[in-house]
Parts: structure tokens; sequence; C-alpha cells
């Protein structure tokens, strides 16, 4: 997926996969479980922001944005990715939809692209264990930390034998670009040790880690007091 001469149709076909992943194994509701809890303490009339790291095709900004027009919350969502291709069915997924704005960028140079405490909030969902080291996970973390306001979630995969054995079932019947991305997911995932080990090492002690295990997820999320 992250190859820039990847084949668009099995780009898409992936893209649909992860939404469907996201909508039926928790990945949305991790991200608007926080942003519910959280919403008890924002100011009648005043915009919230939200930081959207990796954003795929903006299935999660799409949904946080809808929750919030809902609740009556003015979330306005800034949804990042270095992949053009990705970001191309990420445009006609938010297209006529206000309050969502999509930027090429790259995630490890963020806090080049944007100011310290420029969001209320930063979010990353299923992308760190795209990158290929521990130095990059500990870096993007430190900048989710470092652009938001007042809180950062960490929405993942979590690693182990249920998860392996889930992956093979879930991707029957297809495309080989699905069935390897999957894998080589689940195999990056992380173990509730590593996270904690992570989340240590940058300082977010106001953060709290919840795992999900039917659905193969975790999230590390807190808002500062």
């Amino acid at each position: 997926m992250d190859d820039p001469g990847v084949d668009p149709g099995e780009l898409r076909e992936a893209l649909g996969f992860i939404r469907g992943v996201n909508r039926r194994l928790g990945g949305t509701q991790a991200l608007l479980r926080h942003l519910r809890r959280w919403s008890a303490r924002w100011e009648p009339g005043r915009s919230v922001t939200l930081l959207d790291i990796g954003t795929g095709s903006a299935d999660l900004p799409i949904a946080a944005r809808a929750w919030a027009e809902r609740a009556g919350f003015d979330l306005r969502i800034t949804g990042v990715d270095l992949h053009e291709r990705t970001l191309e069915v990420a445009r006609e997924q938010v297209k006529g939809r206000e309050g969502i704005e999509l930027l090429r960028a790259d995630a490890l140079e963020l806090d080049r692209t944007f100011g310290a405490r420029s969001f209320d909030y930063v979010h990353a969902g299923m992308f760190l264990h795209h990158l290929p080291n521990e130095i990059q996970i500990l870096t993007a973390l430190a900048i989710m930390d470092r652009l938001a306001v007042r809180g950062i979630v960490w929405n993942d995969l979590t690693r182990g034998r249920l998860e392996r054995a889930f992956v093979g079932l879930a991707t029957l019947g297809r495309g080989p670009m699905v069935r390897h991305d999957a894998r080589v997911s689940v195999e990056a995932g992380f173990t509730r040790r590593e996270v904690l080990e992570y989340r240590a090492r940058v300082g977010l002690d106001y953060t709290r880690y919840e795992r999900m295990p039917l659905a193969g997820r975790f999230t590390l999320a807190g808002e500062r007091g």
C-alpha cells in the first residue's frame, strides 16, 4: 500500500478493507469513545480541532465529524498522509463535506509543518505499526504529544497468536495486497509491554492503555488536566 507505484485498483480494495475493519472491529469507536468522554468539558460555541495522522481514506475523520455534528459540536479535522494516491481516494470520500481538510505531509516532520500545540487533539489510527523502527515510533509519539493542547489517541493493532489466526480468516477471498498487508500489519502490531515502554520513554504519563482483545486493537489515550 505504501509503494508510490501501487496499482490503483488494489489500493482502493485495500483501503475499503481497512474502512470495514475500522467500522466493524472497533477502530472507529475507539476514537469516538474518547471524544465523547472528553466532550463533556468542551466549551459551548468553541471549535475543537483534531489532527488525524496517517488518515488513509479519511474514514475516521468522516465518522468523527458526523458524530460531532449530531452532538452539536464544531469539530474541525485535519487529516494528513504521505501517500498521494491514498489522498486521492480520501479526497473523493470527503468531497462536499465541511470541517475536514486533507494535506500531504510526513508524519515524522509534522512539528515542522505545524507549530507546537496547534491542535486540541491528535490521533493516529493503525499508522505507527507502519514505521520501521523504534526510533521512528518514539519520534511520532513525541510529535503527537507536542502538537496536542489537550490530548492524544494512539489507536493500533495488538500482536499475538489469536490475531495471527484471525487475520487469515478475515482476508479469505481478498486480493493479494490485502492478504499481504494484513498479515504484515499484525506482525508489526504491539504488545502491552511495548506500548507501556514507549509511553514511559516519551513521558505520556497522562495516557492510559486500553485493550480490545476480541478486536485485536488497543488505544493509548489521555487528556491533560
